[in-house]
């Protein structure tokens, strides 16, 4: 049994190497993404602190597949389709005096895609390939949500808040996905890695561009078809 599995997997590793075939990949993996221009979050002066809040990394996950045509040996097209959770985020602050306090949490701006990656394969030699192509985006949900903790005297609170901004975002995304991948020798395992540049502003309304910048990780099982 376990000899018979091994002959499938190396059978599917060496077919997608042929010209002319056609493979399926489903992957999930991760993603660390911010926008660009984004200022950092000032809430203003309260008491002797001027609140500025450094931005950080927003991480997610992502879920899809990829379809692959060998064209030639060394050379492949590719097109997915996936679902991707990116954004924007802040650190956390604490404002204190004479035993009250207020706090802030999880500040973040969520941004969910349905994202259409359609990639050129170049590989330098088997199982290792640079990438790069265009990527189309339909935006899902966009909100910005926080949590926040206040305490003064013996009043005690905590709010979670999620806004719902979508209305406000362009639905559509264009960004330049940049990559490599490689395979797990003798079994088709790929390990995928690319960074996204969103070409398109992500707002609809104001002067400033925000764009979309991701770097995603994968891991993925190919198929021969």
């Amino acid at each position: 049994m376990m000899i018979a599995a091994m002959m499938v997997a190396a059978v599917s590793a060496n077919a997608q190497f042929e010209p002319g075939t056609w493979s399926i990949q489903p992957k999930i993996g991760g993603t660390m993404s911010k926008v660009s221009n984004m200022p950092n979050f000032k809430f203003g002066k309260i008491g002797n602190t001027n609140l500025d809040v450094d931005k950080s990394i927003y991480t997610g996950a992502l879920i899809g597949a990829e379809f692959e045509y060998q064209v030639a040996q060394p050379f492949s097209v590719a097109a997915g389709l996936n679902f991707s959770m990116q954004g924007c985020k802040w650190g956390d602050f604490e404002i204190k005096k004479d035993g009250d306090y207020a706090k802030a949490k999880d500040l973040k701006m969520e941004l969910n895609y349905l994202n259409i990656p359609i990639v050129a394969n170049f590989y330098l030699f088997k199982g290792f390939a640079i990438k790069t192509g265009v990527q189309f985006g339909f935006l899902l949900s966009a909100k910005q949500k926080a949590t926040t903790e206040t305490k003064v005297g013996d009043r005690h609170e905590e709010t979670k808040e999620s806004i719902d901004f979508k209305d406000e975002c362009k639905k559509f995304d264009v960004a330049i996905p940049i990559g490599i991948s490689y395979q797990v020798p003798t079994i088709p395992i790929y390990i995928d890695g690319r960074y996204n540049l969103g070409l398109t502003k992500i707002n609809k309304d104001g002067d400033t561009n925000y764009k979309n910048q991701v770097f995603q990780v994968t891991v993925g099982y190919k198929f021969a078809l």
